[in-house]
């Protein structure tokens, strides 16, 4: 069991930056994958980000590469996105997710997530 509590979401100027916080809980993290996915209204949930635990790989959707950085902080259990140069099309209700890493499991399809964060709201103005 995994337990996963989103922070850091509100309202930003497009062009600012904003670090979303995942408090994470539970046994045997180093063979989980977290992610990060959003959605927006009226729109399917979106791969974001992704960070195997143990291994440190990350995966980024092509939409953020290069503004956006996974990473985790071992010491506080949490994972952190860091986002940077928003833009309007960013503003989504974000989630936290973990998925128990097997052979062939995809880090960017939410259909392989098993836990879930209750989500936090990103909203970027002009």
């Amino acid at each position: 069991q995994v337990q996963l509590v989103e922070s850091g979401g509100g309202l930003v100027q497009a062009g600012g930056s904003l670090t979303l916080s995942c408090a994470v809980s539970g046994r045997a993290l180093d063979i989980y994958t977290m992610g990060w996915f959003r959605q927006a209204p009226g729109k399917e949930r979106d791969f974001v980000a992704a960070i195997n635990w143990g291994k440190e790989n990350t995966y980024y959707a092509d939409s953020v590469k290069g503004r956006f950085t996974i990473y985790r902080d071992i010491a506080d259990s949490t994972v952190l996105l860091q986002m940077n140069s928003l833009k309007l099309d960013d503003t989504a209700v974000y989630y936290c997710a973990a998925v128990w890493v097997v052979a062939g499991t995809d880090p960017t399809s939410s259909f392989e997530y098993s836990y879930w964060g209750q989500g936090t709201q990103v909203t970027v103005s002009s």
